[in-house]
C-alpha cells in the first residue's frame, strides 16, 4: 500500500509543479496618478496628473510645484467659455524666471476637454515652461492635428481637475480688465495661487529660483482663429 501511495505521489508531483509554473504571476498594482492642490485666493483646485501619457510635462509641472515656484503667482488670463491661464506672473504682473522649455507631448492622444489642464506655450510647440491653462469647455481645436506647424501641433494635456472645477468657473466669471502688460482678460480682483503642493508631500517651505531661461522669453502664439483666444505667453 505504501508503495502505491508513493508511486501516486511521484506521479502527481510533476503535475503540481506544472500547475504552479503555469499559474500567472500577480499583476502589479497600477501606480496611482499624482495629484496636486493649488491653494488659490478663490478656493482650492485639485489636479490629477497623467505621467503615463505626458511624462515630461508632468515631471516639469511637479518640479515647479516642489520648488514652490507657483506660490504668489496669479491667473492673469480668464476668458469665459474658453480658458483660465496662469503660472508665470507675480502679483505685480512681472514674469518669473523659469527653467528651460520642454518638448511638446501634444500627440499623446489626450484631448483639450472641459476640466483638463494643458501646457501653455508660444508659437514654437516646444516652448512650454511654467504656464498652464484650464479648459472651460471642450476645446478640441487646441488638440494635436499634425506636426506641420505650431498651429497644427496643438497643446499638451497633462492632467484634469478632479476637485474644485467650481473654483475654476468662479475665476472665469470674474470681471476682467487690462492691467500691466495685458490689454484685456486679467481677472479683477487678481486671483493668486497662495501655494501648491503634491498630495502626500509636504508643502514647499521656501521658493527656489531656477536659473536657466530668462524672464519673458515666451512670446505670443499665433492663432488659427482669433489671435486673442489662443493659450499664450506674453513677457
Amino acid at each position: 500500500m505504501t508503495r502505491i501511495l508513493l508511486a501516486v505521489a511521484l506521479l502527481m508531483s510533476p503535475l503540481v509543479l506544472q500547475a504552479q509554473a503555469a499559474k500567472p504571476a500577480p499583476t502589479p498594482a497600477a501606480q496611482p496618478h499624482p495629484e496636486v492642490v493649488l491653494h488659490t485666493s478663490q478656493g482650492d483646485i485639485t489636479i490629477e496628473l497623467y505621467p503615463d501619457k505626458s511624462p515630461k510635462s508632468v515631471a516639469n509641472f511637479l518640479q515647479y510645484v516642489r520648488d514652490g515656484f507657483y506660490s504668489g503667482t496669479v491667473f492673469h488670463r480668464a476668458i469665459q467659455g474658453y480658458l483660465v491661464q496662469g503660472g508665470l506672473y507675480t502679483r505685480d504682473l512681472q514674469a518669473k524666471r523659469t527653467r528651460s522649455a520642454i518638448a511638446s507631448e501634444a500627440d499623446n492622444g489626450l484631448s483639450n476637454l472641459r476640466g483638463t489642464v494643458a501646457v501653455a506655450r508660444a508659437a514654437d510647440p516646444n516652448s512650454g515652461t511654467a504656464q498652464f491653462f484650464f479648459n472651460l469647455v471642450d476645446n478640441r481645436r487646441l488638440d494635436f492635428v499634425g506636426n506641420q506647424s505650431g498651429l497644427t501641433w496643438g497643446y499638451t494635456v497633462f492632467g484634469k481637475v478632479v476637485k474644485g472645477m467650481d473654483v475654476v468657473d468662479k475665476i472665469a466669471a470674474l470681471p476682467t480688465r487690462g492691467l500691466g502688460p495685458f490689454a484685456t482678460d486679467v481677472p479683477n480682483p487678481l486671483v493668486v495661487i497662495d501655494s501648491a503642493n503634491v498630495i502626500g508631500e509636504e508643502t514647499p517651505g521656501s521658493e527656489q529660483k531656477p536659473a536657466t531661461a530668462k524672464p519673458g522669453t515666451e512670446k505670443t502664439a499665433p492663432a488659427p482663429a482669433k489671435s486673442s483666444d489662443k493659450p499664450k505667453s506674453k513677457g
